[in-house]
């Protein structure tokens, strides 16, 4: 099953954390995606640019509407994501887990839609 773990965090936590703080970051990633190589596959990750520098478009009343910024205001901001396969929700669960504590991992399976060829 493919699985997109959005992470949400509090901005500043990583400017704010000291070296040995910024390793357990880098421990707490290196541990969730030897996990997911154990149970899955890896399938790409990245982290995101700060909510500054978004781009939101919707469409009003007919017409595509672009503003800069975020879609909502919020306290936590996705600040990446990881696309996995894993062969069901408690294993992407136990992955998800491994992350940084300081995160809200949201857990989205994707969806397959007849019609539709993605990239």
């Amino acid at each position: 099953m493919r699985y997109l773990l959005l992470l949400a965090y509090e901005p500043g936590g990583w400017e704010q954390a000291d070296e040995a703080g910024q390793q357990a970051y880098f421990d707490a990633h290196h541990a969730f995606e030897a996990y997911v190589t154990e149970h899955g596959k890896h399938l790409g990750s990245a982290a995101l640019a700060d909510t500054d520098v978004a781009t939101t478009v919707r469409h009003e009343g007919g017409r595509t509407v672009v503003s800069d910024g975020p879609f909502v205001e919020t306290t936590e901001i996705v600040g990446g994501y990881y696309d996995v396969d894993l062969p069901d929700l408690d294993t992407a669960i136990a992955a998800a887990a491994l992350l940084p504590p300081s995160y809200a991992v949201e857990i989205r399976p994707t969806v397959t839609i007849e019609g539709y060829e993605g990239v």
